[in-house]
């Protein structure tokens, strides 16, 4: 499970993320840069004006910057991102009574049918975890509500972790091994108290609709953000490509890495981001479907640059799920870019895999 992006409280500051013009030219010369695989010259954007635009969605904040046909105006760029967010929310949030999700985590043991759009992002949950033995499961919201991530809140001051035995119930009704589908009727079984849980994997999936219709709308060079996961397409008047900034564990001692993100998404995934304390131990968000309990496993941070930013954002959460061993690991067996980063005695220590490290090269 990644950072929920459905919560209307503000349980966590979204994290900072630098884009644009606020990583100058003159500056990238002591940064480390991350330049993409790329065929060819990028085609000039549609025109010269770059629209920003901002908002609130899914407990956090959304930016867009977007260079659209001559006609395209502010008013309806806002209209087209903000029914694509919307249409996130009315299928995937819990925080929502009458969500799809909700409707499903709220409903009797049975088969149940869902939209195309649900079975969709469903399915390509279900065959990442099929891919990382878990990892990606969403099937976990039992245990996200249980240790106070989820809809229910934050758990009671008195007993702020639960008891073996409450695990031990949840587990018993998780687990994506134990979701049925029915692809013929599109319909799911409800085993009786499963819960949905889509918060390692929307956010992605909100970017990616919104860089789609932006796409389909004209404004074929645009940057998006929401809550810290992005997807840059095409480049700036100036031909330069949209620059981000990865975000730094606290105590780093590693330069900045900014990143060019041409057809490129980027997503983090960071023990610091939502956690509580509890007799000196900390416990983040990210919960490990196999033990039921948030990770232990001292990754700080993971980060992931891939061109579908769905699928950025759930590998992020994936590999923190795997650890400082077996993530690693599992990136350079299928050539994934990722950036992690591990808590050790002599502080925050970085390993990049060879995808991304292929990326490092003279800015442009």
């Amino acid at each position: 499970m990644s950072d929920s992006p459905f919560s209307r409280g503000s349980r966590a500051a979204p994290p900072t993320v630098v884009v644009g013009e606020q990583v100058p030219l003159a500056d990238r010369a002591d940064n480390r840069v991350l330049i993409p695989p790329m065929d060819g010259v990028p085609p000039r954007p549609p025109s010269d004006v770059v629209l920003s635009l901002e908002g609130e969605t899914m407990g956090t904040t959304w930016s867009v910057r977007l260079i659209g046909p001559p006609l395209l105006g502010p008013v309806e760029a806002r209209a087209a991102i903000e029914q694509e967010l919307a249409a996130v929310i009315a299928a995937f949030s819990p925080w929502e009574p009458n969500s799809e999700i909700s409707r499903f985590n709220a409903a009797p043991e049975g088969m149940w049918s869902v939209s195309e759009p649900f079975w969709g992002l469903l399915d390509a949950a279900m065959d990442l975890g099929d891919e990382t033995n878990g990892a990606v499961d969403p099937t976990l919201g039992a245990l996200v509500d249980l240790w106070g991530f989820g809809p229910p809140g934050p758990r009671s001051a008195l007993l702020p972790v639960p008891e073996d035995e409450e695990v031990e119930a949840a587990l018993a009704v998780s687990g994506w091994r134990r979701l049925r589908m029915n692809r013929e009727a599109r319909g799911l079984m409800q085993m009786g108290g499963m819960k949905l849980d889509f918060s390692g994997i929307a956010k992605g999936h909100a970017v990616d609709r919104v860089s789609d219709r932006l796409t389909a709308i004209g404004a074929t060079s645009h940057l998006v953000e929401i809550g810290g996961e992005l997807k840059g397409c095409g480049v700036k008047p100036d031909a330069q490509p949209w620059w981000v900034e990865i975000e730094r564990v606290e105590g780093s001692t590693e330069p900045r890495t900014v990143a060019a993100l041409y057809d490129m998404a980027m997503a983090t995934s960071g023990d610091y981001r939502r956690a509580f304390e509890h007799n000196g131990r900390v416990y983040p968000h990210t919960i490990d479907g196999s033990t039921g309990r948030p990770v232990t496993n001292a990754v700080a941070s993971v980060t992931v640059l891939h061109p579908s930013a769905m699928k950025a954002d759930a590998y992020a959460t994936a590999l923190t799920v795997m650890g400082p061993f077996d993530g690693p690991e599992h990136a350079e067996a299928i050539g994934l870019a990722a950036l992690f980063v591990e808590r050790t005695p002599r502080g925050p220590v970085e390993r990049m895999t060879p995808a991304l490290a292929a990326m490092m090269e003279e800015p442009w």
